[in-house]
């Protein structure tokens, strides 16, 4: 593990609750039931001022949320950094976890191969890896997406779309989610002609 040695205190619930979204803190490590003797860096998920019976929510830098009990002596608690508190240990990001979705025009077995090589050969053979494989044929085209309002009125205008991302591939629009109160239309894909007068 990655960690450094970081000066902070103990916070109280009552101090806790004064805290905003934007205040940085360390909460315990521990993740997927996996008990860590470290902590990790933080935020509250919510103002402390409106937590209710004194548990309070935050969410690593790594996203995991958890509940915690300031005040419990059995919880490992929340710190904030002060030089003159005492020395805990922190848990630092040692790099970024990609989810990829890759299309290979005419792929095959051989040049999927090929690109996994050059990736281990980029960031070496231990830090690449497969976790999870999923190959689809998928048909060479393009698409165009938009966004609309979920309860759009009706007659109204393609004017009035919100154009989210321009020539993509089917397969990549599983990837992707709408924003709040937006939903997707998908429509076949056709080329922009610029039809504007030149002198």
């Amino acid at each position: 593990m990655n960690t450094e040695k970081v000066t902070a205190r103990r916070l109280t619930a009552e101090e806790v609750s004064e805290l905003g979204l934007q205040d940085d803190i360390f909460v315990s490590a521990g993740m997927d039931g996996l008990p860590l003797d470290c902590y990790a860096p933080a935020f509250l998920t919510e103002p402390g001022k409106n937590s209710e019976g004194g548990s309070f929510a935050a969410r690593t830098v790594f996203g995991e949320e958890i509940h915690i009990l300031p005040d419990n002596a059995e919880e490992p608690g929340i710190w904030v950094a002060d030089k003159a508190g005492e020395e805990i240990e922190v848990l630092q990001s040692a790099g970024i976890l990609l989810n990829l979705a890759l299309f290979v025009p005419g792929g095959n077995k051989e040049s999927l191969e090929s690109l996994y090589s050059a990736a281990r050969d980029a960031f070496g053979a231990g830090i690449v890896q497969r976790w999870s494989e999923e190959t689809v044929a998928v048909p060479d085209v393009k698409v165009d997406l938009f966004e609309e309002p979920a309860r759009g009125r009706k007659n109204t205008s393609g004017q009035n779309r919100d154009r989210r991302a321009l020539d993509v591939y089917p397969t990549r629009v599983r990837f992707l989610e709408p924003s709040e109160g937006w939903k997707f239309i998908i429509e076949p894909h056709k080329e922009i002609v610029d039809d504007t007068p030149t002198i």
